[in-house]
């Protein structure tokens, strides 16, 4: 068996701009993985996120690290010892399986979903901003049927009533991106409940959010920048209700697939996400997000351009990749 490896570092330009509480940004920065073997090419996109330590350059130095291994056949359950989780690990497990598809001629969903996969309900995101500007943003998404609205400081309540009179018929999740406190959390969370939002994700610090195992939670919390892995969920079963499994933080597809199986083991509710990234980060994850509680694959719909081939978004649906993009 003989494999040729390649990394190449990609810029997609974003649709103005998107902010949330750690910043603003304008393009999404992909790393896009090939392994090339017998004539076909598996290919795996991930986000460099600076929140886990990660840049591109730190991105490509892990995966030529274990070039030789990849090259020289490694499969995937041997790649979750060979590289640590992380967007690296997640770009060569899913170019791994795109390859793996292509030599058997057998789709990534016949293997990994129990049933033919079906579109999916995504959540739209709206960017950080005032209140005006938010309630703005969601009335030109009001005929979605969920919106993801990033929040993260002083005067979130008012965001939150501004989104929700701009959209009433939307289901609604928000995000603090660790950015309530443990002064605002039960105002916030009690303003929450009284609007009717689905769901808060991540409203505290990763590694600082205790305080939510003796509060009420009037509203179902979900974790994010506090979950990365399996081995996260014991801890957090009693801090949350929920956990966003993105790929680019589990490492790859093949650890989210034991990730998800385990969170409902454990009576937690599953919601698949992403970072901002290309429809070839996305596809494996929609086949992940098969009876998910919550899909927020959106990515692909911030991007002022996307891949071509791409996945077929249509409204608020997301469908299952063709093979042209991936599996």
């Amino acid at each position: 068996m003989s494999r040729v490896l390649s990394v190449a570092e990609e810029r997609f330009p974003i649709a103005g701009a998107f902010t949330i509480s750690r910043g603003t940004k304008t393009e999404a920065v992909v790393m896009t993985c090939s392994i090339a073997q017998s004539g076909r090419i598996g290919r795996g996109e991930c986000v460099p996120y600076a929140r886990y330590g990660e840049t591109p350059q730190s991105v490509r130095a892990q995966i030529e690290a274990a070039a030789d291994a990849i090259s020289g056949g490694v499969d995937r359950l041997h790649l979750l010892s060979l590289m640590k989780p992380g967007a690296a690990r997640n770009a060569v497990d899913c170019a791994l399986w795109d390859l793996e598809a292509k030599l058997a001629g057998k789709s990534v969903a016949e293997r990994v979903c129990s049933e033919p996969p079906v579109a999916l309900e995504t959540a739209y995101t709206l960017s950080l901003g005032s209140p005006e500007a938010m309630a703005a943003q969601a009335r030109d998404n009001a005929e979605r049927p969920l919106l993801k609205v990033k929040i993260g400081g002083e005067g979130d309540i008012a965001r939150i009533r501004a989104v929700v009179e701009a959209a009433p018929d939307s289901r609604i999740i928000l995000d603090a991106n660790e950015a309530w406190t443990e002064r605002n959390l039960r105002e916030n969370l009690a303003a929450a409940a009284e609007l009717g939002i689905a769901l808060v994700e991540q409203p505290l610090p990763a590694g600082a959010d205790t305080m939510l195992a003796r509060i009420d939670h009037p509203v179902p919390i979900c974790a994010d920048e506090s979950v990365h892995g399996a081995d996260d969920l014991a801890r957090l079963a009693g801090l949350y209700d929920a956990v966003n499994i993105k790929l680019d933080k589990t490492g790859g597809l093949t650890a989210a697939l034991t990730m998800r199986d385990q969170a409902r083991e454990l009576g937690l509710s599953v919601m698949v996400g992403c970072m901002v990234g290309t429809s070839l980060a996305m596809a494996p994850a929609v086949l992940l997000a098969q009876g998910a509680d919550f899909v927020d694959l959106d990515g692909p719909l911030l991007l002022a351009r996307d891949r071509t081939p791409a996945l077929t978004y249509r409204g608020s649906l997301v469908f299952p990749p063709e093979p042209a993009l991936w599996g």
